[in-house]
């Protein structure tokens, strides 16, 4: 059955908008380049170019951070202990050297992706939010269990150098942070046809995920 026929409409917004994206969010989570990488199938240089295409998302995300912090919607969410960019440039320095900028590209899906987010954030709040839940929730859930295998895989220090960009360290209680974002999504003030916008951008937000995953798929298939 259809996660999303699960919900109805009095049902609160966090849950609708779990269970609506839900078929997007797996089919990217089972992608063929995330399952070579958690299977210990790739190489380091994979793990790198995957970490370099989250800089530029979270960049985006990031960069206009700020500017809607006074938002009545987007404004709420933006929580100094969930910033990314300078675990993520710390990993890429330990990945790539110190010199890790001059090498940094962005894959297509990665540069549409990113536009996407810097658009919504310029343009719409409430877009901007829908980006702003399927990233940073879904690290700071799922990207525990990629942290975990590259430790292994890769031979990271525990959640040192490498693996930074998944340590959210200001965060004492994770499960007690993400009820209070859910809550936070709940109390989000539009109305519910502004609210259905927000569920077609997560699903939209995971298809972009998608795209990158094919792209450095292809750019690092197994060998026959």
């Amino acid at each position: 059955m259809d996660a999303s026929a699960t919900a109805t409409p009095s049902s609160p917004f966090s849950v609708l908008i779990r269970t609506a994206s839900h078929a997007q969010h797996t089919e990217a989570e089972n992608s063929s380049f995330m399952g070579d990488l958690l299977g210990g199938r790739l190489g380091v240089e994979a793990y790198a170019r995957y970490t370099e295409q989250l800089w530029f998302v979270y960049r985006a995300l990031e960069d206009a951070a700020e500017a809607l912090r006074a938002d009545p919607v987007a404004g709420p969410f933006v929580q100094a202990e969930l910033m990314r960019t300078d675990a993520l440039e710390r990993d890429l320095a330990h990945l790539r050297g110190p010199g890790w900028r001059s090498g940094l590209a962005p894959l297509p899906a990665t540069e549409a992706y990113a536009a996407r987010v810097a658009e919504c954030a310029r343009d719409w709040p409430a877009g901007y939010v829908a980006h702003h839940y399927t990233r940073y929730l879904g690290d700071l859930s799922g990207g525990q269990i990629i942290r975990d295998r590259a430790e292994r895989t890769w031979g990271f220090a525990r959640k040192g150098d490498g693996v930074r960009f998944y340590v959210f360290e200001e965060i004492d209680n994770p499960a007690a942070f993400k009820r209070g974002y859910r809550e936070l999504l709940d109390r989000v003030p539009v109305d519910d046809l502004e609210k259905q916008r927000i569920i077609d951008e997560c699903k939209r937000a995971f298809d972009y995920n998608g795209d990158v995953f094919r792209q450095l798929g292809r750019e690092f298939p197994l060998s026959a």
